[in-house]
């Protein structure tokens, strides 16, 4: 079989590419690879997105992880950074995070935390799938009621992580007015909770989950409704989380869009006022835009560049020394805080540099001057994915685009890991200009054999 893993665990289409058999087998095989030289009976904890499929996918994972002789902790829905730092909290061996994130409700997925609260790397997942390979891992075992190690603690998994949020920023947050779009996913209790704890006046939208409103219109893949709700004035700062709550986006006062290259920006500011910037750096991604690249430069900062996937920030901060990175997306990692990107901890980030600066989102947003930039997402199937590189018209239009561009610009196309998309990604100076430019390439790609 083709591999399992992805760039954020195994993800597909649940009952087609997600079956429950699938998801048994990751619950055996995982907790047999996560808790291999642990001298106790391993535990796992889980947590969930709000997709209607994610009890019937946690029941198989709890069944494989059972049958090993492990015991399941059920957190219920809680953000994917909450089951990382739960995982470290509660001293387990790993954690299970069932989601597809920003994908719609019909996606799901699963991916694991090792027992410091890390993502997989790539060998580790390469075992997983090895032990699910091997013969007679997919037989079902017969489990005595006493083999079910089962625990659900979902209230306090709740007050658990909500109180570790409250404790990251300095003061409190009385007298600040917040408005929070919750994608209808897994911040829907958790961050209303965190602001009113620290004091907030705090107001959310699409935090009514169903199982099949995730995402759906609202979230930080459509900011519109938010962006709408801050133009009225009524607030200080609005934040958009995504399904599971590991990026936020977030929105001035007037209604104005601040992503995760201005939210990095501002927020290391303040780092390296205070002299908690390590090596004076941030860590981004190829997507950034050139904007952050100038800002870092007047502002003495160094920008390291990885490829797309907030898993190889992660990895370059861990490899370096480093403690804030991020993608442009809203995944930003402050990893003095977490192991992974958190959405409800950069938004209070964000908060508390406001506070102790005095100064409004608009203003401190205004330290990256944003340059203008075209993402146009073109559907493709895994043959096109696989040849667009080697296509002589797609070559063609690049360099024709390139040469257009004349140094003041640049051209970034690539695959998703995540979804049937192919990102075409364009920067310059004139809006106009470079719309036209990624649409042409983007046609180029659509017609590749």
């Amino acid at each position: 079989m083709g591999r399992l893993f992805g760039t954020d665990g195994v993800r597909g289409l649940y009952e087609k590419e997600l079956t429950l058999q699938l998801a048994y087998a990751l619950g055996r095989a995982g907790a047999q690879v996560l808790a291999e030289n642990r001298r106790h009976k391993p535990v796992i904890v889980l947590g969930r997105d709000t997709r209607f499929s994610g009890p019937m996918l946690e029941e198989a994972l709890v069944k494989g992880i059972c049958s090993t002789g492990a015991k399941a902790l059920l957190l219920g829905v809680v953000p994917t950074p909450a089951v990382a730092y739960l995982t470290r909290f509660y001293r387990a061996d790993a954690g299970i995070v069932i989601s597809a994130s920003h994908n719609p409700a019909k996606d799901n997925g699963i991916k694991f935390f090792n027992h410091e609260g890390y993502k997989l790397p790539d060998a580790v997942e390469d075992s997983i799938e090895a032990r699910i390979e091997e013969e007679g891992l997919l037989a079902r075992p017969m489990l005595e009621p006493e083999q079910i190690r089962v625990e659900d603690i979902h209230e306090q998994a709740v007050t658990d992580y909500v109180d570790f949020a409250a404790s990251i920023p300095a003061a409190s947050f009385k007298g600040l007015k917040v408005f929070l779009d919750c994608a209808n996913g897994a911040a829907s209790e958790t961050a209303e909770k965190t602001f009113r704890k620290l004091g907030a006046e705090v107001s959310a939208i699409f935090a009514k989950p169903d199982g099949y409103n995730i995402n759906d219109g609202c979230g930080s893949t459509h900011m519109e409704a938010l962006q709408r709700k801050m133009r009225e004035g009524a607030y200080d700062v609005g934040f958009a989380f995504d399904g599971d709550a590991d990026r936020c986006l977030a929105v001035d006062a007037r209604g104005n869009l601040v992503d995760g290259d201005q939210i990095m920006a501002l927020c290391a500011t303040q780092m390296k006022q205070k002299g908690l910037l390590k090596r004076d750096t941030i860590v981004v991604t190829v997507m950034s835009n050139l904007g952050l690249h100038l800002f870092a430069e007047k502002a003495g900062m160094h920008l390291e560049v990885t490829k797309v996937g907030d898993r190889y920030v992660l990895e370059r901060m861990l490899e370096q020394g480093y403690n804030i990175g991020g993608e442009q997306s809203g995944h930003v990692i402050f990893l003095d805080d977490n192991t992974t990107g958190d959405g409800l901890l950069s938004s209070l980030h964000v908060c508390q540099t406001m506070l102790e600066l005095n100064q409004p989102l608009e203003e401190l947003a205004g330290l990256m001057q944003v340059l203008p930039q075209v993402l146009l997402n073109v559907q493709a199937t895994k043959e096109q994915k696989e040849r667009y590189e080697q296509d002589p018209a797609v070559s063609a239009e690049i360099a024709f685009v390139e040469k257009q561009l004349k140094g003041a610009g640049r051209v970034l196309i690539r695959p998703s890991g995540t979804e049937p998309l192919i990102r075409v990604m364009l920067e310059g100076e004139h809006p106009e200009e470079i719309e036209a430019y990624a649409h042409r390439i983007a046609k180029a790609i659509e017609n590749v054999k």
